[in-house]
């Protein structure tokens, strides 16, 4: 935790690397080298550093902008860059903590050059454990209630897991924005001592739910790639999901 000029307990932040950043560190050096790239939230600097030790041009967006080099930004509100400034714009375990997912991802796209990619991570509410998990509590994993902090407009401060964003929602925002998801991963596998109980169960919900995912109106094609998307690992077993999306050229 760490506080902020106005006395508060305020933000978190990982304190070691973790597998979906290595996950976003292999994703930019596969797409090119010395690429301009935003972090957001950059938290502790961790990703920015590396990608800077890389080769990259690489700065951090923050509220907790505490740290030197690092721009202030409040993912509620326009990010102070101008339209199509990056090559790669990260946002790492952050979309969860917004009341806007939707204003944010458009802010991500906006600063985006056209074919630029937006990679996020999130924690995975569609994964089996969280399914499971939602059912017996009423609330995916890793957003329980007691966890949500109140906010006013005096105070700039982490809001706690409060936005669970599915792959689909997340999908369809993106896709809605002008960016189209090219790939997905995922990081460590949640509760794997569950996985003999709990993935029989799901498989049986997936046949079932084929019909549900086919249309008659010639749209398979689309849905195809959502569909291929929805039993993989990293989808069914990941803690976290890593989506990565292009932004159209036009």
């Amino acid at each position: 935790m760490s506080k902020t000029r106005l006395g508060y307990v305020d933000f978190t932040h990982v304190e070691g690397f973790t597998d979906y950043m290595d996950i976003t560190i292999d994703c930019i050096n596969q797409l090119g080298s010395q690429l301009d790239v935003l972090d957001v939230p950059a938290g502790n600097g961790l990703v920015v550093d590396r990608l800077n030790e890389l080769g990259h041009h690489a700065i951090g967006g923050d509220i907790n902008d505490a740290r030197d080099g690092f721009v202030r930004v409040n993912m509620e509100e326009p990010f102070p860059f101008d339209d199509c400034t990056f090559d790669v714009v990260t946002c790492l375990e952050g979309i969860e903590h917004v009341l806007d997912g939707y204003r944010l991802l458009s802010e991500l796209v906006r600063i985006l050059r056209p074919g630029g990619t937006v990679i996020i991570s999130t924690p995975n509410v569609m994964n089996v454990y969280s399914r499971w998990y939602h059912f017996l509590y009423g609330y995916p994993f890793q957003f329980p209630p007691h966890a949500m902090q109140h906010v006013t407009k005096e105070r700039a401060i982490d809001r706690g897991h409060i936005n669970p964003m599915s792959y689909l929602r997340l999908r369809y925002l993106l896709e809605s924005l002008g960016a189209e998801v090219t790939e997905i991963k995922g990081d460590r596998t949640k509760k794997k001592h569950l996985l003999p109980f709990l993935l029989p169960v799901f498989l049986l919900g997936w046949v079932m739910g084929r019909k549900h995912r086919c249309r008659e109106d010639g749209e398979n094609v689309h849905l195809n790639k959502i569909a291929k998307h929805l039993s993989p690992k990293p989808l069914l077993l990941s803690r976290s999901l890593v989506l990565v999306a292009k932004k159209n050229k036009s």
